[in-house]
C-alpha cells in the first residue's frame, strides 16, 4: 500500500500573501518616507522624493525659509537626483533653457489649489539647453533652497542649476 502526502491548502496561504502585499507595501513605501522624508543615497548624489519634498503647509504669501522643515533647507547647496515631470508651455523647438519640475503633472494637488511649494525652478546652464520630454525625467544638479519672494507673493522655493536631464 502506498502512502500519500497529506494535502496541503495553498489557498488559504495565497490569500494571506496577497492580503500581507496589499496592506503590507503600502504600508512599508509610508513608514520609509516619513522616516527618510523622501531622501535617499544613491552614489555621490541625494536622490529626493518630490512629492515629499512638498508635502508641508507654508502661507503662500508671507511664508519664510524657516516654515520649509529643517530637513529639506539642509538640502540647500547639495546635489541631488529629481524624478518628475517637465512643465515648460513656451517651447517651440524642443529645446529648452528652464522649466519647472513637478513630481506629477496629473497627480499633483488634488488636495486644493498649487502650492508654490510643488514647483522646481529648473535653470540649464548659460549657452546650453536640454530636450523637452513630456514624460518623467531624471534631473540631476545643485538644489537651492528658499524662500524667494516679490510682489507680497512666495515666488519659489526650490530651484535647482541643472547638470543634466534623462529620461526616467
Amino acid at each position: 500500500m502506498m502512502r500519500t502526502r497529506p494535502k496541503i491548502p495553498w489557498r488559504p496561504f495565497a490569500l494571506i500573501a496577497t492580503i500581507i502585499f496589499l496592506f503590507g507595501y503600502p504600508a512599508y513605501l509610508y513608514t520609509d518616507i516619513l522616516i527618510t522624508g523622501g531622501i535617499t543615497h544613491r552614489g555621490d548624489l541625494l536622490v529626493v522624493d518630490l512629492k515629499a519634498l512638498s508635502s508641508f503647509e507654508m502661507d503662500q504669501d508671507i511664508g519664510t525659509t524657516e516654515d520649509i522643515p529643517p530637513r529639506y533647507r539642509q538640502l540647500d547647496g547639495k546635489r541631488v537626483l529629481l524624478i518628475g515631470q517637465m512643465w515648460e508651455p513656451y517651447t517651440a523647438d524642443g529645446q529648452i533653457r528652464a522649466f519647472t519640475l513637478v513630481y506629477s503633472i496629473s497627480n499633483c494637488c488634488f488636495s486644493g489649489p498649487p502650492k508654490v511649494q510643488h514647483f522646481i525652478q529648473a535653470t540649464v546652464p548659460p549657452n546650453q539647453s536640454v530636450d523637452y520630454s513630456p514624460d518623467f525625467v531624471d534631473v540631476v544638479g545643485t538644489l537651492h533652497v528658499g524662500v524667494e519672494s516679490a510682489e507680497g507673493h512666495v515666488q519659489s522655493v526650490y530651484r535647482i542649476d541643472v547638470e543634466k536631464v534623462a529620461k526616467d
